[in-house]
């Protein structure tokens, strides 16, 4: 029997983004065997995330668009970030060629781009008023509705990494990662 294609992960890396969100999402992701870039939004020179946390991206995304496809893009938040993923061209121009299964991503960059309309969606509690009138707004830590995850902030990353892989690849690859980590119990 022929070895299914390992699914693909697209995170998107931009200055200011929140660095707990970016890089549990990378690990987590890694740890469950998809295959991960992290792709800065305009270069692949070194980042500086919210709390001053320098990371280096392993390609730009125009490079990362030309290796494609992906099975998921992610869109981590953080104030910084996600402004400069919800005002910038170049991310414009990709949501309009990617062929994505799911996006992970932060909810005013949706609202801004006119995706998920109407769809249960979560945010960090410091932009819920902007984004209410876009989406079906819930309080939970992770909402998933169809192909799209969101989540409230740092402190429900892991969750929402794990709703990533158990969303590509099942539950099954979920109780593989989680154990490992010591997870809070039903946080998984």
């Amino acid at each position: 029997m022929a070895e299914e294609a390992s699914k693909r992960a697209l995170v998107l890396l931009a200055p200011g983004a929140e660095e707990m969100e970016t890089v549990i999402t990378v690990d987590v992701l890694r740890r469950a065997k998809l295959e991960v870039v992290l792709a800065g939004l305009e270069s692949a020179d070194p980042i500086t995330c919210s709390r001053n946390v320098v990371l280096v991206p392993d390609m730009a995304l125009a490079a990362a668009q030309a290796s494609g496809p992906f099975d998921v893009l992610v869109l981590p938040g953080g104030a910084g970030g996600a402004a400069a993923l919800r005002d910038s061209a170049t991310l414009t121009a990709a949501l309009t060629c990617l062929s994505l299964s799911l996006l992970a991503a932060a909810t005013t960059v949706l609202a801004k781009h006119n995706i998920g309309a109407g769809k249960r969606a979560t945010s960090h509690p410091g932009v819920a008023d902007d984004v209410r009138s876009h989406f079906q707004y819930s309080e939970d830590r992770v909402v998933v509705d169809g192909n799209l995850i969101t989540s409230r902030g740092p402190g429900t990353t892991m969750e929402f990494a794990l709703a990533i892989v158990r969303h590509l690849l099942g539950e099954a690859a979920v109780q593989t990662v989680a154990p490992p980590m010591i997870m809070y119990p039903g946080q998984a």
